[in-house]
């Protein structure tokens, strides 16, 4: 007699034994494993965020935008944080939701990026004499560009959720003797329009930080940024033909590790070296320091 499809004969095939049930579980070492580094992460984003409030008045922290700064450290923060959606049994609100969250989430990130690099071009050209940029100083046109960057990735993201949303699924038919719980996305049409909608904001973003790459080199945020959006894309460029490849739950593990092998190179690019002037080196935390005057 054949078993159930739920179902899987013993060795001795003279019964039927449940099939075993494959997820990223909390529980085994690999989901242990990225459970712990996520965590890591996320305290290490806090513990950047509390050092440019606490030195907030200084002149790097000033001259960074602190308000775009605490903004882009608190999305990193969310974007370390929603790697949780991804371990665990899948759920119906988990699928629904995670790659929606995902995608908004990363879209301000890399929004916030683009409005730093403008902020930052703006800031450094408006010093040069009869500049035609002195004018959009302190303008509204980065919480504008944050704004709508983000706002277009969040009416993909509820569009495809309400034409076509993702599900729960029991897949039995790509092993024989296991069952796997994932999370079917509904539509792979608005998954490639979320992430092809993210990969253009990072294009346009690394290419406004490499044409102003040339700043003042004891800044050096043009280069910091241009690095990190070079970190983001080749990450999520190499996770496309591996997550086509990949199923069940090495699927899921190949994007929580984009997601925290991305979140990590913007954090590490673009604070980091800011955090050792701030800490380790105070005496260039000064005016002339940062207009590249010393």
């Amino acid at each position: 007699m054949r078993c159930p499809e739920d179902q899987w004969p013993n060795e001795d095939r003279v019964k039927c034994i449940p099939k075993i049930i494959e997820f990223l579980s909390y529980e085994e070492p690999l989901g242990i494993a990225l459970s712990a580094i996520t965590s890591a992460c996320s305290l290490l984003a806090i513990s950047v965020l509390c050092i440019f409030i606490r030195f907030r008045d200084t002149p790097l922290v000033k001259a960074n935008n602190r308000s775009l700064s605490y903004l882009l450290l608190v999305a990193l923060l969310l974007c370390f944080i929603c790697s949780f959606l991804f371990i665990g049994r899948p759920s119906i609100i988990t699928c629904l939701i995670r790659q929606a969250v995902f995608g908004t989430i990363f879209s301000l990130c890399v929004s916030c990026i683009f409005a730093k690099t403008i902020t930052v071009v703006i800031a450094f050209s408006a010093t040069k004499p009869n500049s035609s940029l002195r004018k959009w100083v302190g303008s509204s046109v980065p919480n504008s560009m944050i704004l709508t960057g983000s706002s277009i990735q969040s009416v993909i993201c509820v569009s495809w959720v309400l034409m076509s949303p993702p599900y729960t699924e029991l897949n039995m038919a790509s092993k024989p003797d296991t069952i796997i719980a994932e999370c079917n996305e509904g539509s792979s049409l608005g998954f490639c329009s979320m992430l092809g909608y993210m990969g253009l904001l990072a294009t346009l973003s690394f290419f406004v930080a490499f044409l102003s790459r040339k700043l003042p080199d004891s800044f050096r945020e043009g280069q910091c940024i241009t690095f990190s959006m070079f970190v983001f894309l080749a990450v999520w460029i190499s996770f496309i033909p591996t997550y086509l490849s990949s199923e069940g739950k090495n699927l899921v593990i190949v994007e929580v590790f984009a997601i925290m092998a991305s979140s990590a190179g913007l954090l590490a690019c673009l604070f980091f070296p800011k955090c050792y002037i701030i800490l380790f080196r105070p005496e260039l935390n000064t005016k002339q320091y940062v207009r590249g005057k010393q």
